[in-house]
């Protein structure tokens, strides 16, 4: 195997906002924000909005996110274009 191909693997602190839990998870993921954990150590600091807390599937429940979907996005940028005079 190469040398240093591989990225850096280390202890990652994941916010769902959706819920606000927390979940400290081994991970490669790059970020420049950190947290300080319950343990007292500072840990890398990721926020995500679904997570097996808040996803329907593994909750079993049926919810409205907070957040915007990419359709609601689109309608409220482009909705207005086709109601122009024809």
């Amino acid at each position: 195997m190469k040398p240093n191909i591989h990225p850096g693997y280390r202890t990652v602190v994941f916010h769902d906002t959706n819920v606000d839990e927390y979940f400290l998870i081994g991970s490669t993921l790059k970020t420049e924000r950190t947290i300080e954990w319950e343990d007292g150590n500072t840990y890398p600091y990721f926020t995500i909005e679904v997570s097996s807390k808040s996803h329907p599937f593994y909750t079993g429940k049926q919810r409205v996110l907070h957040k915007e979907g990419r359709v609601a996005n689109f309608t409220r940028r482009f909705g207005q274009l086709g109601k122009g005079a024809k």
